[in-house]
């Protein structure tokens, strides 16, 4: 268990660091970068939410599936 939390921590942290790496050696600038991840949170939040409401339709209608009487 405890090897399992070590190594989650480490990856955490290195994800992290290599984010930070990754940002501050960009090739773009700052105004530049902060719009291209903007753009992509933006695109990445509305797949979510697509994703999401395909999924509860999906869900709504198995529900409505199940809740039919059988004949």
């Amino acid at each position: 268990m405890r090897r399992a939390v070590s190594f989650i921590i480490g990856t955490t942290i290195g994800g992290l660091l290599g984010a930070i790496a990754a940002l501050l050696f960009a090739p773009a600038s700052g105004e530049e970068l902060r719009t291209q991840i903007g753009n992509r949170a933006q695109t990445f939040a509305a797949d979510v939410r697509q994703a999401a409401n395909t999924r509860r339709i999906e869900l709504q209608d198995r529900l409505e599936t199940l809740r039919t009487p059988q004949s």
